[in-house]
């Protein structure tokens, strides 16, 4: 097992160099000069070549590149373009923390819910309720994140006034206060979320309820509740992973759309707004961090397949 792990984690690193590389080559391909769309149309030539020496852009694309993988390394991140905003790093794990705090209040709720709802659908195919989750479950997957949310800003926070219509965050806030900043965006997260996994949970439980060990557990008399808990789901579950591991990698670094409708100052606001002002030591933090988060997810997932499934691990 340990060697499984020494394997992936090889892989994982590997991945970011590759990944890193690609993202600072897309990035210093933006079109227009960088330094004229920060200092704006009016700038001096003086003061256009002084940003280029300050921020390393006139120097060679590869010798960028290894001056910021080795300050990204060690944890210098830069600076940001704009002025007076403090250091990347600061900035970016800042928001990181935002939107972790997002992420993990969106998997407390879809994870129980959207694991009870596929088995439960399972053990009672062709059922009313069976339909019924399928039918919801195809339904709120299909809607767009950015109607979800005004819909339930206008339901809950405008028209019942539960909670607030934008998710305002500020520094030293209670537990309470975060559960009523999280709140709305987490429904509006869950929603996208749930449905897909639980049709998932549902696929995997219908597929392995049919198949001979099953029967055989039922036959030397075992209790049904421990069939389908210690056998069943156990098994059932790893297709079910890996979509919990990719929506993680989603949840920490695709929440643009649901972080601009509710204003929460998470990483996924601040990838726009970098994107807008060309910010690239912002952009770079971010994207770097966004697939930092999708190749651990997956990591994570491959090791919890090798310990639900050994014959993975020793393959």
């Amino acid at each position: 097992m340990i060697r499984y792990i020494v394997r992936r984690l090889a892989l994982l690193l590997l991945t970011l160099l590759i990944t890193s590389f690609i993202i600072f080559s897309l990035t210093n391909l933006l079109p227009g000069d960088i330094a004229r769309l920060v200092l704006g149309r009016d700038a001096s030539p003086t003061a256009i070549e002084n940003f280029n020496e300050e921020f390393g852009l006139d120097q060679p694309p590869l010798i960028q590149y290894t001056q910021w993988l080795a300050g990204f390394v060690t944890a210098d991140w830069g600076r940001s373009f704009t002025a007076g905003s403090p250091p990347v790093r600061e900035l970016v794990l800042t928001r990181l923390g935002n939107t972790a705090r997002l992420a993990g209040f969106t998997l407390l709720i879809v994870v129980p819910i959207s694991i009870a709802l596929g088995v439960f659908a399972a053990l009672k195919e062709g059922s009313l309720f069976d339909n019924t989750v399928s039918v919801l479950s195809l339904s709120v997957v299909g809607l767009p994140e950015f109607v979800t949310g005004i819909v339930l800003i206008n339901l809950l926070a405008l028209g019942l006034g539960w909670f607030n219509a934008a998710s305002l965050v500020s520094p030293g806030m209670s537990f309470g206060e975060w559960i009523g900043v999280l709140v709305l965006p987490a429904i509006t997260a869950s929603l996208v979320l749930v449905g897909y996994i639980a049709r998932m949970t549902r696929a995997g439980m219908l597929e392995e309820l049919g198949k001979p060990y099953v029967r055989t557990a039922m036959l030397k008399g075992l209790p049904w509740r421990r069939v389908v808990v210690s056998h069943t789901l156990r098994n059932a579950l790893l297709p079910t992973i890996a979509v919990i591991a990719l929506s993680i990698g989603w949840l920490m670094g695709g929440l643009v759309v649901i972080e601009n409708v509710f204003n929460f100052p998470g990483i996924g606001s601040l990838l726009v707004t970098s994107v807008t002002q060309k910010n690239l030591p912002v952009l770079q933090a971010i994207s770097v961090i966004v697939v930092f988060f999708y190749a651990g997810a997956n990591l994570v997932a491959d090791i919890l397949f090798g310990v639900l499934n050994p014959r993975i691990r020793f393959e």
